[in-house]
């Protein structure tokens, strides 16, 4: 094949995205997998009913010492190859492999790719991985070859039919043959080694780590003991399922039936057998006698105890990973259903029956004061449920104590224990997640709310009971004595209904009316005032400037430290230490611009004073482009972290223009000199024409590239403050200005940067390059060591540590949105000798829901 055809069928197989097209595969088998099951899952149900419950209770034990024995094989399997791995891991490890498998083609093998991340941040290699899951994945097999021969032997004695499992456990032990061989010839560089230096050189280097282990014989031995111990106990799952239903058990079809079900296991493609081993498990009861609905229930059961309940724990291992996440976001939830089922368990007719012994106990007037109570209760609710999402402690107790109302109400109402138990278990679950709750409310706006609705309340009381009591009697067909009248104005300003109280006139429902809108007014305004968290508008005043400029000159050790003194920031200064931190507020976030400026030993006593004030104020603290070397003190603070981008670091005294590598480089500086274009340094302060031009070349190119000014971490095009930075311009022939950056002021020890570096549509793609390699001559003049490129969003994240770094890490490769990240990188990389990465630094893992929302806001100009 030419080389063309072979670069012309490469580039198909890319523009394929087998990725992409696998990711689809496995999602359309998940679906068939549940579509095609769920006939078995309907009938669980059934079969369990009807099984001893003893037999079952006894089937699901089991099943947790088969989890507890897959997982002590992994511990042999790792101390085999000199790894140490604990029982709690090895758990994991199992129950997470074991769920992958069923959705992964050929799963019992190509899960053992996976890594927990709890493993890989342990201290065991990457090498030893690899090889105890080898050996856990040929001693599984192998356990099955030992235990199936004596049993199959003694099965062919008794049935002929028998002789067809035979060519299973030939192929079984080829199988191991083949492995056994293939791992001899590697280890010792035999034939297969010498074939795979051949044809694959680019692999003999991973396969020799990964095959460069000396067996512990003991553990590899305790490995297989251990293995057939997971036979026995599934021979054992199949022997209680059969007393489960009441039929006469068979050790012999137990054993038998494992085995046959375990074979077609190891050599099903996908779906770790589904469909094969129920029907051939049923097929072969029947033929020991077994009635057609005995053996289909044994089956149902036997699945249960081996199939079943170890994917649940499976999926429940991946979603305890995220426990955080899922007690953050399930009492908001159950606040929500909860406020719903309140309003429309009102709005649907009671249980007539309920109802006529409820009003045996309890008067008519409380149940419908109970009625609107719930409603009420429900809208609070609703309007709760938005405030938890944000961790405000006063919504909790709101939340909490309407919970534990509304379990009175729907009771009282017309006994709804339906309602009442699923407002009692949110209020225990609102117990139990009470810790996710810590932002606190603004006292001062909450003794403003209490005051002004018990002053609406005396207001309400004095003008109802006296319009009631002079009130004409047409106006509700009654004569208003001073205590009837005081007891209609407060059930008016509570919501409550009272029944010998009917307005006749426009004028009654009116003053009705009225009295009922003060009572909403008040106590909508006592509920916001209670968990409306304190957001500081106001910027900073004259004498924080003054301190944080003094304290960025004594301490200021970032290239961001001169935007953290900008018109936009709110500054946090210390009282009790020399420094100050400077933040936005969006979405409820106090977000920071990198850390605290101030000495080294006082930054993290600063930080829990911070976090204090933000505890204050409602405030949630993020911190945005948090140095790795300073990752330290929020590691103590227990913060998470999620690596953002990477920064570009120069060392200008390396830089040279001379080698090969510069080539281009050098090319395009040439051209551009060529057409008749000059790079100038202008010295601050610089005259107006030249501001009023850059402003020209700024506007162009946002117009250019459709964006609008960002501020936060960078600047934006302000003609005061430009007038006072050094410029660097590229003008064409002409003499108009094609390109610029401006030097900003880097408080890093020998280090300097810029902020805005902006070109005409028309100018020449080289101009910035023409920019920076002043830049670097300029620092050079200057005795400066570093030029601080800034940086690159999303990139440098080559092994994804969390979940979060995977989707940023997918997104900035695969999205096109973010696609003009890869040439800032390149444009970069041509410059930069090191990379420092940037972190985002949270709470808590519910943050990264809202965090995007936020920082986008506040970078907002």
């Amino acid at each position: 094949m030419a080389l063309k055809d072979k670069l012309n069928l490469g580039n198909l197989m890319r523009k394929l995205h087998w990725k992409e097209l696998l990711a689809v595969l496995f999602i359309l088998l998940a679906i068939y997998f549940f579509r095609q099951q769920r006939h078995e899952l309907y009938a669980l149900g059934p079969a369990i009913e009807r099984a001893d419950r003893l037999w079952v209770i006894a089937g699901i034990l089991l099943t947790g010492v088969y989890i507890l024995m897959q997982a002590l094989m992994y511990r042999y399997s790792f101390r085999a190859v000199g790894g140490k791995l604990n029982l709690h891991l090895g758990t994991e490890l199992f129950l997470k492999r074991n769920l992958l498998s069923i959705f992964l083609p050929a799963g019992g093998v190509s899960s053992l790719a996976y890594l927990p991340q709890n493993l890989r941040r342990s201290h065991i290699n990457k090498q030893q991985v690899h090889q105890a899951s080898g050996i856990y994945g040929f001693t599984g097999i192998f356990s099955v070859f030992l235990v199936g021969i004596p049993v199959v032997g003694y099965a062919m004695l008794h049935d002929e039919s028998m002789i067809q499992a035979v060519g299973g456990l030939v192929a079984i032990c080829s199988v191991l043959g083949g492995i056994a061989w293939l791992v001899r010839s590697i280890q010792r560089r035999g034939a297969a080694y010498n074939l795979m230096a051949k044809y694959l050189p680019g692999a003999v280097s991973h396969v020799d780590e990964i095959f460069a282990f000396n067996l512990n014989r003991t553990s590899f031995v305790h490995t297989i003991l251990v293995s057939a111990g997971i036979e026995i106990v599934g021979i054992a799952h199949l022997y209680i399922s059969m007393m489960a239903t009441g039929a006469t058990p068979s050790l012999e079809a137990a054993c038998v039936g494992y085995i046959v079900a375990t074979i077609f296991l190891i050599v099903s493609p996908f779906l770790r057998g589904l469909g094969a081993i129920e029907l051939s498990l049923a097929y072969l009861l029947t033929n020991y006698g077994f009635t057609s609905l005995q053996a289909l229930e044994i089956t149902l059961l036997y699945r249960l105890f081996e199939f079943w309940l170890p994917m649940v724990a499976g999926v429940v291992a991946f979603l305890l990973k995220g426990k955080q996440l899922m007690l953050r976001l399930i009492p908001p939830v159950l606040i929500f259903l909860l406020g719903m089922v309140n309003i429309f368990s009102v709005l649907t007719p009671p249980l007539r029956g309920r109802l006529r012994m409820l009003k045996a106990y309890i008067p008519v007037e409380s149940i419908h004061a109970s009625n609107l109570l719930v409603v009420f209760l429900g809208l609070i609710l609703l309007v709760t449920a938005t405030f938890l999402f944000r961790g405000l402690r006063n919504a909790w107790i709101v939340a909490l104590s309407v919970s534990l109302l509304s379990v009175l109400g729907h009771m009282s109402k017309a006994l709804d224990y339906e309602e009442a138990s699923l407002a009692l278990a949110t209020a225990i679950i609102l117990v139990i997640t009470a810790s996710q709750y810590r932002l606190k409310s603004n006292r001062q706006l909450m003794n403003i709310g209490v005051v002004t609705a018990i002053a609406t309340l005396l207001v309400v009381l004095i003008f109802g009971t006296v319009g009631f009591y002079f009130l004409h009697a047409r106006h509700f067909g009654m004569e208003f004595t001073w205590l009837r009248s005081l007891r209609a104005s407060f059930h008016g300003f509570l919501l409550l209904e009272d029944d010998g109280l009917h307005p006749l006139t426009r004028f009654g429902r009116e003053f009705l009316s009225a009295i009922r809108v003060l009572g909403v007014g008040a106590w909508a305004f006592l509920f916001y005032t209670i968990i409306r968290p304190y957001l500081p508008a106001s910027k900073h005043n004259n004498a924080a400037v003054e301190k944080a400029q003094y304290y960025l000159s004594q301490y200021g050790s970032s290239a961001m430290d001169h935007f953290k003194v900008g018109d936009d920031k709110l500054l946090f200064v210390s009282e009790e230490y020399q420094g100050f931190i400077a933040y936005r507020i969006a979405n409820g976030f106090a977000v920071v611009l990198e850390e605290p400026v101030c000495a080294d030993d006082v930054k993290l006593p600063l930080l829990q004073e911070f976090e204090k004030q933000c505890l204050k104020m409602g405030l949630k603290p993020a911190f945005y482009r948090v140095d790795e070397q300073s990752m330290y003190y929020f590691e103590h603070l227990r913060k998470k972290k999620l690596l953002i981008g990477q920064e570009g670091i120069m060392d200008v005294t390396a830089f040279t223009l001379s080698g090969k590598d510069r080539k281009s480089l050098r090319n395009g500086l040439n051209s551009l000199a060529a057409k008749g274009y000059i790079t100038t340094v202008h010295a601050a302060p610089l005259p107006p024409a030249l501001v009023q031009e850059l402003k020209e070349v700024s506007d162009e190119w946002l117009e250019q590239y459709d964006v609008k000014e960002m501020t936060f971490s960078q600047g934006l095009f302000d003609a005061d403050e430009i007038r006072e930075q050094s410029v660097i311009t590229v003008t064409d022939p002409e003499g108009r200005i094609a390109a610029f950056l401006n030097i900003i002021p880097d408080y890093a020890p020998g280090e300097c940067t810029y902020d805005l570096i902006r070109k005409r549509t028309d100018a020449p793609g080289g101009c910035m390059d023409a920019l920076i390699i002043a830049l670097i001559q300029d620092a050079k003049e200057k005795g400066l060591q570093y030029l601080n490129l800034g940086l690159v969003p999303m990139s440098g994240i080559s092994q994804p540590q969390s979940a979060a770094e995977q989707v940023v890490k997918f997104a900035y490769e695969k999205i096109k949105a973010f696609r003009h990240y890869h040439g800032l990188r390149e444009f970069k990389e041509k410059y930069a000798t090191e990379w420092s990465n940037k972190y985002l630094v949270y709470e808590h893992d519910f943050d990264l829901i809202q965090l995007p929302g936020a920082l986008s806001k506040v970078m907002r100009a």
